[in-house]
C-alpha cells in the first residue's frame, strides 16, 4: 500500500510522524527550510530504522525501504499535489502554524492536520478555504513507541475528515482517541495540570524531583512520574502549552517560575542533556 504524504517540520515530533509513515508505506515528503536541520532528521530517522532492526522488531530492508520512501525538501511546495495527507509539526506558535497551513492548503491535500499539543483547532482553522478537511493530529513522542494518536475535531471538521484521520490512525498502528477541540484537549490539559503542580511542590521544597517522580508511578501506576515526563516532552513545550492553557482556563495553569527560568538557561530536558534531571545519549543519567 502506497500513498504521498507530507510532513512539516523536521524537529522530533515531525522526524517520528516521517519516520512511522514510511514505515507503513508512504511516499513522505518532509520539509524543512533549515537544510542543516533536515539532514540531521534524516540521520535520524535512519538510526531509529536500523535500530528496530538490531532489536529484531523489523526486518532487515526496514532501513532501505524507508530511505527510499523518504525525501526530505526546504519547501512547502516540494509536497506533491493532492496528497493524502498533510501533517504540520512545527513550534507551537499560532501565528506560525497559520502561516504553514494556509501554505499546506494549497497543496489540495485529501487530510490536513496539525499536530499541536494545545492550541484551538478552530482558531487554526482560520483563513482556511477548506476548513471541513482540517483537524488535530496529536502524535506523542516517542511517536515510534508511543501508540495513542488524539483526533481533535473542530467546529467544521466533516464527519469524513474524522472517518480518514481514524483510518490514517489505523494505518500506523495506532491506537486513537476523538475529542472535541478545547485548548489543551484531553492529554495536553491533563498532562500539564499534573506536571505544573509537581514543579510547584519542588519549588516549594516539598520533596526532590525522584521523590515526588515516584510517588506517581508507585502509588498510582504511571509509567513516569510528572517531572521525568516533562524532560522527555521538552520544558520549552511544556511552558508553551502551560501559557497557552492559562490564557484559556485562569491562573491554574500559571507556569512556575522555576519552569520560566530552566528555559531561559537553555535547561530543556532530554533534547539539550539538562532539564530536572541529567541526560546523555538520549537516556536519564543516575545519580
Amino acid at each position: 500500500m502506497s500513498g504521498q504524504l507530507g510532513v512539516i517540520g523536521a524537529g522530533t515530533m515531525g522526524a517520528g510522524i516521517a519516520y512511522v509513515s514510511a514505515t507503513a508505506g508512504y511516499d513522505v515528503t518532509l520539509v524543512e527550510v533549515d537544510p542543516e536541520r533536515g539532514n540531521a532528521a534524516g540521520s535520524l530517522i535512519d538510526t531509529w530504522a536500523r535500530r528496530a532492526v538490531d532489536r529484531g522488531r523489523a526486518e532487515p530492508e526496514l532501513p532501505e525501504q524507508v530511505g527510499r520512501r523518504l525525501t526530505i525538501a526546504t519547501s512547502i511546495d516540494d509536497i506533491p499535489h493532492g496528497a493524502d495527507v498533510i501533517v504540520e509539526a512545527v513550534p507551537e506558535r499560532p501565528e506560525l502554524k497559520r502561516d504553514v497551513l494556509t501554505k499546506a492548503e494549497t497543496r489540495e491535500p485529501k487530510l490536513l492536520g496539525s499536530n499541536t499539543s494545545s492550541i484551538s483547532i478552530d482558531s487554526l482553522a482560520e483563513g482556511l478555504n477548506r476548513p471541513e478537511r482540517f483537524c488535530g493530529l496529536h502524535f506523542f513522542n516517542p511517536v515510534y513507541a508511543m501508540r495513542l494518536l488524539e483526533i481533535v475535531t473542530g467546529g467544521r471538521t466533516s464527519n469524513d475528515t474524522t472517518a480518514a484521520s481514524l483510518a490514517f490512525a489505523e494505518r500506523l498502528g495506532k491506537d486513537p482517541i476523538v475529542v472535541a477541540d478545547a485548548p489543551g484537549f484531553a492529554t495536553s490539559r491533563l498532562g500539564n495540570a499534573l506536571g505544573l503542580e509537581a514543579m510547584r511542590m519542588l519549588e516549594s521544597g516539598v520533596a526532590d524531583a525522584a521523590d515526588i517522580d515516584k510517588a506517581m508511578s508507585l502509588g498510582y501506576k504511571h509509567p513516569v512520574g510528572p517531572l521525568e515526563l516533562s524532560d522527555m516532552v521538552g520544558l520549552d513545550v511544556r511552558l508553551d502549552i502551560a501559557r497557552t492553557l492559562q490564557e484559556a482556563y485562569g491562573d491554574r495553569f500559571t507556569p512556575p517560575q522555576l519552569l520560566i527560568d530552566k528555559v531561559e538557561r537553555g535547561e530543556l530536558g532530554k533534547k539539550s542533556g539538562s532539564g530536572f534531571y541529567r541526560w546523555q545519549d538520549g537516556r536519564k543519567v543516575e545519580e
